[in-house]
């Protein structure tokens, strides 16, 4: 079988050469590593990886293929996938077809046959940075030319790129307990399915949905979802949640929404070194001193004090999650009226689950609520 070369270059110039995967093109994005061993499907259709150049950092990947119950939203959104050794052929029961043949599909530009373990641990080291990769030519310099003219992540607004253009639906399983409007900033379709599960009719709005459209459903609560970007960005969004919490509905925002929240309660947001991503994260919940292991995808982080509490315009706040890797803010809370949020992903569809208590959590914040309202 005849493969055709590729290169991949990063924007210091550090250069590596493989072979095609997936679509034959040229693709730039920021390089991100990604240390999941499994969970590669929904690593690929999460819209927080939008504008991404994502590189597996478990080196065989594509050994159980693809299928379309896995898919996390309506596309693959990275913008370009790294492997060491793509599996030359899936072996699974639920396979429907080969990860490569839908890179080749979705046009989805990679490469394999590369030092994933050397790409890694020179983002460690020098942090994030942009990426180009290109199976069409071999010209290194004309492609770093490209890779540096293009735009940073810090910065960049990207919500409107993957939010919903119009309102969904998710019925309740069973009986309807409560009503939800979820904001859709690059929302993952196991969300509003553990929501679903759990009683909740979810509205699935889209980013640029207004106070007045959210009160018209009467929600019980409000969710913010993950997303992609720089939170630094997202006025629109600050501003809807700070209606929310004047009206002192619950909230509940997970990653993105962790970030938006911080920035509605007046704190600050920075961009990490390298990020957090992958399904084995550990996150010390603050409240209960318990460890989960988590699955994270994030490059931004809030910016607050980890001990005590903090000031804000709705009463005292306080860090109620950190990271053990690093001691970076994992969640955030409202003392005096109810609202949260967590930087991390408790819907992880590829595990683990240590998290989804926090759905069960958001329910119990609903349900108190409307016994102090009646």
């Amino acid at each position: 079988m005849t493969r055709t070369p590729a290169i991949l270059v990063l924007e210091d110039g550090t250069t590596q050469t493989g072979w095609a995967w997936g679509a034959i093109g040229e693709t730039v994005g920021e390089a991100v590593f990604s240390t999941g061993m499994t969970g590669y499907q929904e690593t690929l259709t999460d819209p927080s990886y939008h504008r991404q150049v994502v590189i597996m950092t478990a080196p065989h990947i594509g050994n159980t293929g693809v299928n379309t119950e896995d898919n996390e939203s309506r596309k693959i959104w990275v913008a370009g996938f790294v492997s060491r050794d793509p599996a030359r052929r899936p072996s699974n029961w639920r396979s429907e077809r080969s990860l490569d043949d839908e890179l080749v599909e979705q046009g989805v530009v990679g490469i394999s046959g590369v030092d994933t373990r050397a790409l890694t641990r020179h983002l460690r080291e020098r942090g994030s940075m942009r990426v180009g990769i290109s199976s069409v030519s071999t010209d290194v310099d004309a492609l770093l030319a490209k890779v540096q003219a293009s735009p940073k992540m810090a910065g960049a607004d990207l919500v409107s790129d993957v939010t919903t253009p119009a309102k969904t639906v998710v019925p309740a399983e069973g009986e309807q307990r409560l009503t939800v409007a979820a904001i859709d900033l690059g929302i993952k379709g196991m969300t509003p399915k553990l929501m679903a599960e759990r009683g909740i009719e979810v509205h699935n709005f889209p980013a640029s949905v207004t106070i007045e459209e959210i009160l018209a459903i009467n929600p019980d609560g409000v969710f913010f979802s993950n997303g992609p970007g720089d939170p630094s960005t997202a006025e629109g969004p600050v501003a809807l949640l700070r209606s929310v919490l004047d009206r002192k509905i619950p909230y509940f925002g997970i990653c993105f929404g962790n970030q938006i929240f911080g920035r509605a309660l007046g704190l600050g947001t920075f961009k990490l070194k390298y990020g957090h991503r992958g399904i084995n994260q550990p996150v010390k919940d603050l409240t209960t001193n318990k460890v989960e292991i988590t699955a994270h995808n994030h490059g931004f982080a809030v910016d607050a004090p980890i001990e005590g509490t903090f000031d804000t315009p709705y009463g005292p706040g306080q860090v109620t999650h950190v990271c053990l890797n690093d001691d970076v803010v994992e969640g955030l809370a409202l003392l005096d009226q109810p609202a949260f949020s967590v930087q991390y992903h408790p819907e992880a569809a590829a595990g683990p689950h240590d998290a989804a208590y926090l759905f069960d959590r958001f329910v119990q914040l609903m349900l108190d609520n409307k016994k102090v309202s009646n």
